[in-house]
């Protein structure tokens, strides 16, 4: 009879290690770069889906409310020594009568934004995401895709995890105005001359999506690549 010996093959503790060495650098390296294109992407569809979401609501208020030029409202208000005036509850009203019924909110609260210093009144929405309006005006809406809380913490976000967009349908035949919609919401554009430089380099009002600037123009540079984020967008997208 011959007899044979029962071998056991297995790895060695050394050969675990450098496996699980290797698999937490290729690990740290690929992972960052996945969130962020996740986070690209995520923004991208959330950002055409606001813009398409708030068109339709003024589309349907049109119906019920005729054209927007003849809505009430359309203000950003300052006092005489050019402070901000919170209208908050008037923005919020004017955001009942028109457009609230056709957009599904599922909460409200008033967050402090670092940015601004002062509190917003922040509509949440099904997916996460949230917009709000400045205290002093109801022109500018400031959009939030993902933790908007978060965002709302940040002394710089625009173009990183907060866009702005305009609706002001009783102000597009001023100078400032201009290059918005005259029906809908648009990407922020206000004071923009028209060139594709100065929404990098925002001028006047340094609005452009240069990190050196605002960031304002940041929502129109994205929507004019057709909602999608440049490969040379100058700002990273985080939450």
């Amino acid at each position: 009879m011959i007899m044979t010996k029962n071998f056991k093959f297995g790895f060695t503790l050394a050969e675990v290690l450098i496996t699980l060495a290797i698999i937490g650098i290729v690990a740290a390296l690929t992972i960052p770069a996945l969130l962020q294109r996740y986070q690209e992407k995520m923004t991208e569809a959330r950002l055409a889906k606001f813009y398409s979401m708030m068109n339709q609501a003024i589309q349907m208020s049109t119906i019920e409310n005729g054209a927007p030029e003849t809505w009430d409202g359309a203000f950003r208000e300052v006092d005489s020594e050019g402070n901000r005036v919170n209208k908050t509850d008037v923005s919020a009203a004017l955001f009942d009568k028109y457009l609230g019924k056709y957009i599904k909110i599922t909460r409200r609260k008033e967050v402090f934004d670092s940015q601004h210093n002062r509190k917003m009144l922040i509509y949440y929405l099904p997916d996460g995401s949230a917009f709000g309006y400045p205290p002093h005006t109801n022109i500018d809406i400031h959009y939030f895709p993902h933790k908007p809380e978060n965002c709302l913490k940040r002394t710089s976000a625009n173009g990183i995890c907060r866009f702005m967009f305009s609706f002001a349908p009783q102000l597009t035949n001023k100078d400032n105005y201009k290059y918005m919609s005259k029906v809908g919401i648009s990407p922020y554009l206000y004071h923009w001359d028209g060139t594709k430089d100065s929404l990098y380099k925002g001028g006047e009002i340094s609005a452009g999506c240069d990190p050196s600037e605002g960031g304002g123009y940041c929502t129109t540079v994205i929507a004019q690549n057709g909602w999608k984020i440049p490969d040379d967008y100058p700002r990273k997208i985080r939450y």
